[in-house]
């Protein structure tokens, strides 16, 4: 009997090499795939936290080699610049801070995937992310925390729908990462030891502003990024200068350089005036979020208007609970019962219900 065939995403990084080792304990026939998205080495940085460089692909290769697996390079790049990083400076110059990373997995690492997959006649496409897919009794798909609670990933994957959770495995999200690098040890893999990728990949020295500047005048014809502006509090008084407002994000109180008898947090960014608005820590706390283009991994029984829920305002966030209020435009309001902190434009609200995750938006 033929086995079935999966394919592995594999980043050069100990997560993914693991996955592939599970899938072949299953009796898969795997395939090793690096999507190349990104050439770190002509931006002149260090890769020491992010992937996509060359040593990146070679650890996936030598992984591949030790396992026995056909593996393939891939080159994603101009999709990759139009539908990541593009959004990614857009979003800032509308003053608002993005998730690429969300992006990412949406467009490219499933949408893409999932073709390849089907052209070479796989079942399965395979990642590292710490998740889990279950199947319902009525045949419905389940988008599941992790077990990890450390590593859970299922916020960066709200978007998934019923057909791609159909053919996603997730062989890490039953398991730990320690547990994994020990797998990795015993297995003789290249990279057990590999340091996990903590950055951007297109920003992996952290200088956001850099990016924005380099592809803004390309992306909107005329467009020029302002200078310096005005700090301002929240009746309109000036405080002071700054860099310009593509810099600054919410909750930031580091590098304002403004003296002030309390500290200041950067509250809200007016791009059109190039201002920044500050205020205190208590300014930042809220109890109402509204999130548009928000995705049901399954939809609501028809009439659903609202529901009891927790949910995440960013990655690291702690999940909170509240009542979550579905609008019939496809936006969504979330009350929360306690004030969460700093919500952020262009950040996602992920919203969960035990260790399902029901789905997401963006929040506007």
């Amino acid at each position: 009997m033929e086995k079935k065939k999966a394919l592995i995403a594999m980043s050069g990084g100990v997560d993914s090499s693991v996955a592939a080792l599970l899938m072949q304990r299953k009796g898969y026939d795997c395939i090793g795939i690096t999507m190349k998205l990104y050439n770190n080495e002509e931006a002149g940085i260090s890769e020491t936290h992010t992937c996509c460089s060359l040593s990146d692909i070679e650890d996936a290769r030598s992984v591949a080699s030790n396992l026995g697996m056909p593996y393939y390079v891939t080159n994603f790049m101009d999709g990759f610049k139009e539908k990541v990083i593009n959004n990614f400076v857009l979003t800032y110059i509308d003053g608002q801070t993005p998730n690429p990373c969300i992006d990412c997995n949406r467009c490219m690492k499933f949408d893409d995937l999932i073709q390849k997959a089907k052209e070479l006649g796989c079942e399965k496409i395979v990642t590292g992310h710490y998740a889990r897919v279950e199947k319902t009794e009525d045949g419905k798909f389940l988008l599941k925390k992790g077990l990890d609670p450390t590593k859970d990933q299922s916020y960066v994957l709200y978007f998934l729908s019923q057909e791609q959770l159909s053919m996603i495995e997730f062989p890490l999200g039953d398991t730990e990462k320690l547990d994994n690098r020990e797998l990795a040890r015993e297995a003789g893999l290249i990279n057990a030891n590999k340091h996990d990728s903590q950055d951007i990949c297109f920003v992996p020295d952290g200088n956001y502003k850099r990016v924005v500047e380099k592809y803004a005048a390309d992306l909107v014809p005329g467009f020029k990024l302002p200078g310096e502006g005005d700090f301002v509090d929240k009746d309109g008084n000036v405080l002071g200068k700054h860099k310009g407002y593509y810099y600054y994000t919410i909750g930031q109180r580091k590098g304002l350089g403004i003296s002030a008898k309390e500290p200041l947090y950067v509250i809200k960014t007016i791009p059109k005036k190039n201002q920044v608005v500050l205020g205190s820590n208590d300014d930042l706390f809220t109890k109402n979020v509204h999130a548009v283009r928000f995705h049901f991994i399954n939809q609501p029984e028809e009439g659903v208007k609202e529901m009891r829920c927790a949910a995440k305002i960013r990655y690291r966030a702690k999940e909170t609970p509240g009542v979550l209020h579905i609008n019939d435009d496809g936006s969504v309001d979330m009350v929360f019962d306690e004030a969460v902190r700093a919500v952020t434009a262009g950040q996602s609200l992920v919203v969960y219900e035990g260790d399902i995750v029901i789905g997401g938006g963006i929040i506007v």
